[in-house]
């Protein structure tokens, strides 16, 4: 169930569903904000009680989880609101799976069962699109972990545009590329169908229709990069991410390069590598199928050729200034080895070792010549 809260029956609608659930207790998993938001207010006018766990960072840890399941179970709650960005929605959709696990095994290794604790999300930036998907990303001993099922997928979401008012530029910015990775992506995955494609198209034109004039802090522009995000989300939720993706873990755990940010980085190589080695095409469609893939993202991101949609994604990256960043040439190895290969099975062109490792390399001479 998806509310906007914006509409003027939206906090009805909100408010209904929480009586009609008989919601007493509030487990909310966000970090501290300076006003509260209208679903907090709501929640206080209702005598609904409040837990608020804030103990996690930017790219939780499996540690931080399991702080936040003493936590919930001592709020006595069966309700989660998870309000933030992925990293709060993330946390948010593990307690829920995990807080009926057994306590003394890792709840990594544990297979995932329902239960009926309600997950609401109110995403607050528009790149992540985790409000649409049954995927949650934490870090155990250094190493990214997916925990992946429907029963992370919340039970109910909440839209509210005015959240983005104090989303600084950069993270509107890594937000931004984040969910135009998820949809170029989607758009090339092996797993991709026409309803996934159909989203990511339709985050991509909402993209660019609002790019310029949503980084200069036009609220006009919110509502629609929340709607491109959850289309985003959605096209990933059927096809997972691919290559982009897995290459971006290591860049952002060893450099706090933010998700996004580092996915586009990634992209902007690996789409003119995959474009000149069509001919390691995977997918079963074939090679011609994802060649006409490939030129309708050069068409929607408004390219000619795939020549000319080569040069697209890093003069964007360029003009949005994401190249001013600060990585060693001695770690292009490391981040190689840190590409499990046989995870790239949704990518359509196969990578083996050699091509990550000139991926990267393409990256790092990019990211030199752009200073």
């Amino acid at each position: 169930m998806e509310i906007t809260l914006g509409e003027k029956t939206g906090l009805e609608k909100l408010k209904k569903y929480l009586l009609d659930n008989k919601v007493k207790n509030v487990f909310v998993v966000a970090y501290q904000f300076k006003e509260k938001p209208s679903v907090i207010l709501l929640l206080e006018e209702l005598g609904i009680s409040l837990t608020i766990f804030t103990d996690y960072r930017p790219n939780p840890t499996y540690e931080e989880v399991c702080k936040g399941i003493e936590v919930f179970k001592k709020s006595k709650s069966n309700f989660i609101l998870a309000i933030g960005g992925g990293s709060a929605l993330d946390v948010a959709k593990c307690i829920k799976v995990f807080s009926t696990m057994d306590t003394k095994e890792n709840y990594l290794k544990q297979e995932i069962k329902d239960n009926d604790i309600i997950l609401c999300a109110l995403p607050t930036t528009a790149g992540t699109g985790s409000e649409a998907t049954r995927y949650a990303v934490i870090y155990y001993e250094g190493n990214k972990q997916s925990v992946t099922s429907n029963y992370l997928l919340p039970n109910l979401v909440l839209f509210d545009s005015t959240v983005l008012e104090t989303l600084p530029l950069n993270g509107k910015k890594a937000t931004m590329m984040d969910a135009f990775s998820h949809s170029i992506e989607s758009m090339w995955s092996v797993n991709s169908t026409e309803e996934s494609k159909t989203y990511a198209s339709k985050a991509l034109k909402l993209i660019l229709k609002n790019m310029k004039t949503y980084l200069e802090n036009d609220s006009k522009t919110y509502k629609a990069m929340l709607e491109a995000s959850n289309y985003a989300g959605k096209a990933i939720n059927i096809t997972q991410t691919t290559a982009g993706h897995a290459m971006c873990y290591k860049l952002t755990s060893l450099y706090g390069i933010p998700h996004g940010h580092a996915a586009i980085l990634v992209n902007s190589e690996l789409f003119p590598y995959m474009i000149e080695h069509t001919d390691k095409c995977i997918d079963e469609r074939g090679k011609k199928y994802l060649e006409s893939t490939f030129k309708s993202i050069a068409k929607l991101v408004g390219c000619a050729s795939l020549e000319e949609v080569k040069d697209y994604i890093r003069n964007l990256v360029d003009d949005l200034g994401l190249y001013d960043v600060t990585c060693n040439k001695k770690d292009i190895d490391l981040l190689t080895d840190s590409v499990n290969v046989t995870r790239l099975k949704n990518n359509p062109v196969k990578l083996e070792r050699e091509d990550i490792k000139i991926i990267y390399e393409r990256l790092f001479k990019e990211i030199e010549r752009r200073k």
